[in-house]
């Protein structure tokens, strides 16, 4: 499979934030092909697809990122999900597990709105899935999900049948 060419600017740290994982920062990328970035994002859903949908999520905090420069291009609005403490009027929160942890997310009530859910990255698949879970406990409709890099070989993740789509799959 070939790699798409932004995934050259992708930084490999080694154990970090813990000993043992390898972080994929996105940084250098989002500094030098911003716009580059926020295009692929956007090819991952073709406009008959975009056209369906009301609203993009983000994920704290880097999800926050591409859902809301997203919106923007697609003139579509934004729904933050959080973490615990940071979201005034909280109607709902989920614990999960993650691949060096576990946290809380929480959103504000829904609209009964067709979201696509945003972050920058999946490995396991714990947040993308509590933060699938908790758009539809608060009233979102999930009909799509997106990252910029896939680990695809920490995870197949699926929720609800649907794939997250990605942008740069990363094997090892």
């Amino acid at each position: 499979m070939s790699q798409h060419p932004l995934a050259q600017y992708l930084d490999s740290v080694p154990d970090f934030p813990k000993p043992g994982i390898l972080f994929s920062d996105i940084s250098p990328l989002l500094k030098s092909h911003f716009v580059e970035t926020i295009d692929a994002m956007s090819a991952l859903f073709s406009e008959e697809e975009w056209a369906q949908i009301d609203c993009l999520a983000g994920i704290e905090s880097r999800g926050f990122i591409f859902a809301s420069a997203l919106a923007y291009k697609h003139n579509k609005g934004f729904i933050k999900v959080r973490k615990p403490g940071k979201l005034p009027n909280v109607f709902a929160s989920i614990d999960y597990g993650l691949e060096y942890g576990s946290d809380t997310l929480e959103m504000q009530k829904g609209d009964g709105s067709r979201i696509v859910l945003f972050d920058d990255l999946i490995a396991t698949g714990g947040s993308m899935g509590a933060a699938a879970a908790l758009c539809e406990k608060v009233g979102y409709q999930v009909v799509g999900m997106a990252c910029l890099v896939d680990l695809a070989s920490l995870n197949s993740f699926t929720y609800q049948g649907q794939k997250v789509r990605s942008v740069i799959q990363l094997e090892d």
